[in-house]
C-alpha cells in the first residue's frame, strides 16, 4: 500500500504544554513597589497555587489585581504571562513576560517562558536566541530539549536532528528525543532505522504519536502485523484518531484480513466521514480488496 492510501499526521500533533513548568523559578517572593509585601506575596502565593490546582482564570484576576497597583513588576508580569500563555492568549502572553524581562533580564525561568511563547508565535528566531542566552548562561537539560523543538518545528531539518541526537546521546532514556528522530528517519526513507528509534520511543511512556509513527515505518517495511498492533496501541491511546483507524484498516486489509479491516474502515468513517475517499481507494485497488456496485452501497457497508 503506498503512502498515499495512508493517513499522515503533523509531527508533534499530541505534544502537550506543561503547565507548573512555567511557574518554576523566580516566583517564590515579590518586590512590587508601592504595594505592602505581605500583600503582594500573598497574590503570587495565591495565584501561583490556583494556577497548579487548574484555576488560570483565578490566577488571572489575582495577577490582574496586583498590576492594576504596580503596572512594572516582574514577577507579577511573568505569572501573568504564564497564565495567558497556557490559555493560547500568545501574544498578551508575550507582552507580559518582556515587561518582566526589562526589569530582570537576565531571569532564566523569564526567558525559557519568552522562548517557548516566541515558539509559539512562530518567530523561531527570537525563541532561538532567548534560548542561545540561556545556554550560554546556564546549560540545562531543558534548555537543549526547548531548542531542539524550536528547530524542529521551523523545519531546520539537518539542525534539529543534531540537536536531538545529541540530546539522546547523553539522555538515552529520552523518549521524545528518539520519537523525533525516528520521525525523521521516516520522512526520509529511512524505515528501518526509524523502526529502531521509534521501538525504543514506545518502550517508554510514549504517546499515541509515537505508536502511530511506528505504524507508519513498519508498515513501510511491509510489516503489516507489526503496524496493526501500533496502530491500535495509538488508538487504545486517543480512540478518536481517524487517521490510526484508517490506517489500521489499511494494514490489516494489506495482510489478508479484510474482515477486522472493514471494522477499522467503519470506525475510521465514524469518526471522520472525509475518510470515504481513501477507504474507498484501498478498497478497491488493493490485492485483498471488495467490489461495490455503487458508492451508496459502500456508504451503507459503512454505516453512512
Amino acid at each position: 500500500m503506498t503512502k498515499e492510501k495512508r493517513a499522515g499526521i503533523a509531527p508533534g500533533v499530541f505534544h502537550k504544554r506543561q503547565r507548573s513548568a512555567f511557574l518554576a523559578g523566580a516566583l517564590l517572593c515579590s518586590n512590587v513597589h508601592g504595594m505592602n509585601k505581605n500583600t503582594a506575596e500573598d497574590i503570587v502565593r495565591r495565584a501561583t497555587a490556583a494556577f497548579n490546582s487548574g484555576q488560570p482564570d483565578d490566577a488571572r484576576q489575582l495577577c490582574e489585581r496586583g498590576l492594576a497597583r504596580a503596572p512594572g513588576d516582574p514577577i507579577l508580569n511573568h505569572l501573568l504571562a504564564a497564565v495567558l500563555f497556557s490559555q493560547g492568549k500568545i501574544q498578551s502572553a508575550r507582552t507580559h513576560v518582556e515587561t518582566s524581562l526589562a526589569k530582570r533580564p537576565d531571569n532564566a525561568a523569564a526567558l525559557l517562558l519568552a522562548a517557548r511563547i516566541a515558539r509559539a508565535a512562530k518567530d523561531f528566531g527570537g525563541a532561538l536566541t532567548r534560548l542561545d542566552r540561556l545556554i550560554a548562561m546556564a546549560p540545562q537539560r531543558e534548555m537543549f530539549l526547548e531548542k531542539a523543538r524550536t528547530l524542529d518545528q521551523a523545519g531546520l531539518r539537518p539542525q534539529a536532528r543534531e540537536a536531538w541526537q545529541a540530546i539522546l546521546d547523553v539522555v538515552p532514556q529520552s523518549t521524545e528525543a528518539a520519537a523525533r528522530l525516528g520521525r525523521l528517519a521516516w520522512e526520509d526513507g529511512d524505515y528501518a532505522a526509524a523502526v529502531t528509534l521509534l521501538e525504543r520511543a514506545a518502550a517508554g511512556d510514549a504517546t499515541a504519536s509515537v505508536w502511530f509513527d511506528l505504524g507508519l515505518a513498519r508498515q513501510d517495511l511491509r510489516d503489516y502485523h507489526g503496524a496493526a498492533t501500533a496502530y491500535r496501541k495509538a488508538l487504545e491511546l486517543k480512540p478518536d484518531l481517524a487517521e490510526g483507524a484508517l490506517n489500521l484498516g489499511v494494514a490489516l486489509q494489506e495482510s489478508g484480513d479484510l474482515d477486522s479491516a472493514m471494522r477499522a474502515y467503519v470506525e475510521a468513517y465514524r469518526l471522520r466521514p472525509q475518510t470515504f475517499g481513501t477507504i474507498a481507494m484501498a478498497l478497491t485497488s488493493a490485492p485483498h480488496g471488495r467490489l461495490w456496485i455503487d458508492e451508496a452501497s459502500l456508504r451503507r457497508s459503512l454505516g453512512g
